[in-house]
């Protein structure tokens, strides 16, 4: 959980700031062209019969637009598939970092001061209910 909140942070700043140079209208949407383009920039290939698939599924308002949270859920769709060896292989470097005594675990305690450093405004009870919410369960 607490994992995942940090990569949607990272994520959804990139794809905000990815959105809005596609975006170079400034209507708040994009075509499906300009979809096509960006994924072929990322290496993606789909097919134009495989786009209109997923762009349908996605375009809520069926406007052939995508507004950004429509954009980020098709990237989504992509960046999971690409991004999860990566992501695997940061997690475990981070993991290790960590992990000091090469034990295969964190304390409580360590996992504390990484939650204190990402976000310095949280109380001792703020990381008690975190810990306790997550893994306790």
């Amino acid at each position: 959980m607490i994992i995942v909140f940090i990569i949607y942070n990272i994520t959804d700043k990139t794809l905000r700031k990815a959105f809005e140079s596609f975006d170079v209208d400034k209507k708040g949407a994009i075509s499906v062209e300009t979809v096509s383009t960006i994924l072929r920039m990322m290496g993606v290939k789909v097919s134009d019969a495989s786009l209109m698939s997923i762009v349908a599924d996605i375009d809520e308002d069926g406007s052939g637009m995508l507004e950004f949270e429509e954009f980020c859920d098709l990237s989504a769709k992509f960046l999971i598939e690409e991004d999860e060896e990566s992501l695997k292989a940061e997690l475990k470097e981070a993991f290790r970092i960590y992990d000091k005594e090469g034990n295969g675990y964190i304390t409580t305690q360590c996992l504390k001061e990484i939650l204190r450093e990402l976000d310095n405004k949280l109380t001792d009870a703020d990381l008690d209910g975190i810990i306790e919410e997550n893994f306790w369960r």
